[in-house]
């Protein structure tokens, strides 16, 4: 045989080669050697005990953490209602929302929980609407279940089997639309062994309204289609409206005191790049695993972080969107507001003093 011709025969076996492979794979008949990596857990409902009706809580507050070492049965009460409230100031909007505020009530069950949704859809609303949980394992989240017509309630039931803090969302079609005029909300599925005890818990999402009228344009505004498809909101904001965590309605901590945020972003398009001006995040929680020493962290349309730190400097800590713009511009700008005794070590101003001062 000469070179030529065993350099064919060599180049058809590789190929011949490549194509075994791609077959397999195709018709699922691949069988890898190399080390295995651990099995996709199988996971069984628990048997659970007794009934609650779950305590709601309203932004920028949480439920009280769970006490119990059991599962049980969790009946959650939402009322979907269509509202005008205030966007910016002397700006209105009329917003769909679960439970009256934008984002929607906080839910609060632990794992194993099985978890019992009736969504109400008011009378006086002009929508159906249904509900998406993305802690439920079934088609749907849960929106094929629950359409839900005004005047009507919807019912079903999940099991609630992986430990996360996850988005809820209405998933009616036009979907883009029913969750940018507001309709997301937040549920903690706490592990069954909890969640780490901190001093203050707080509840901030992120979303985007796009307007007829331009950013800080007075009156009643109307949702305008076409910038949500080319993703160009007007506002960026947290819990649904400017200046929602600011003055007044600041957070408020202690130094030496834990805080912990549950961050979400509803979307419905931008990616968040949460971040808090004047502090490093200790922990930042996604589903079960733990990151250390964050600066920012990045929160997808849909998704949600907990992030816990422990301020030890009085003083105003500012929640953003690090995309900067969006905070300084389009209202995606919070405050955490710090009492206490300083920690001069940590941070004062001034030089520091010299050996043996």
């Amino acid at each position: 045989m000469t070179r030529r011709a065993a350099k064919r025969v060599s180049w058809a076996g590789a190929a011949l080669a490549a194509l075994a492979v791609g077959t397999a794979l195709v018709g699922g008949g691949f069988s890898w050697k190399g080390p295995r990596e651990a099995a996709v857990p199988v996971r069984t409902p628990e048997a659970v005990r007794g009934v609650e009706v779950a305590r709601l809580s309203a932004p920028p507050f949480v439920p009280a953490p769970i006490t119990r070492d059991y599962a049980t049965k969790v009946v959650v009460k939402l009322a979907v209602v269509e509202k005008e409230m205030e966007l910016a100031p002397g700006v209105e909007y009329n917003f769909w929302t679960f439970g009256g505020t934008v984002p929607g009530s906080f839910i609060r069950v632990r794992q194993g929980d099985q978890v019992e949704i009736h969504l109400t859809n008011a009378g006086q609303d002009q929508m159906p609407h249904n509900i998406d949980i993305h802690a439920v394992s079934g088609p749907g989240g849960g929106a094929k279940m629950t359409m839900t017509m005004p005047g009507q309630t919807s019912v079903f039931t999940f099991s609630a089997e992986h430990a996360g803090l996850y988005v809820y969302h209405c998933a009616m079609a036009p979907v883009g639309v029913h969750i940018a005029n507001g309709m997301y909300g937040l549920i903690l599925v706490e592990p069954k062994d909890g969640l780490p005890q901190v001093d203050h818990e707080y509840y901030v999402m992120q979303g985007e309204f796009y307007t007829k009228g331009k950013n800080g344009e007075p009156g009643l505004q109307a949702f305008d289609y076409q910038k949500a498809i080319d993703e160009r909101p007007e506002y960026v904001v947290f819990n649904g409206a400017v200046g929602s965590l600011l003055g007044e309605k600041a957070l408020q901590g202690k130094t030496g005191e834990s805080v912990r945020l549950f961050v979400g972003n509803g979307g419905p398009n931008l990616v968040s790049s949460f971040h808090v001006i004047g502090t490093v995040f200790d922990n930042v929680r996604d589903g079960t695993s733990v990151q250390h020493d964050v600066q920012t962290t990045l929160i997808p349309a849909g998704g949600a972080e907990i992030v816990e730190f422990r301020p030890q400097v009085a003083g105003d800590y500012t929640l953003v969107d690090h995309s900067i713009f969006r905070a300084f511009s389009q209202g995606a700008l919070g405050m955490l507001h710090v009492t206490g005794k300083d920690t001069p070590l940590v941070y004062r101003g001034g030089a520091a003093p010299s050996a043996g001062d």
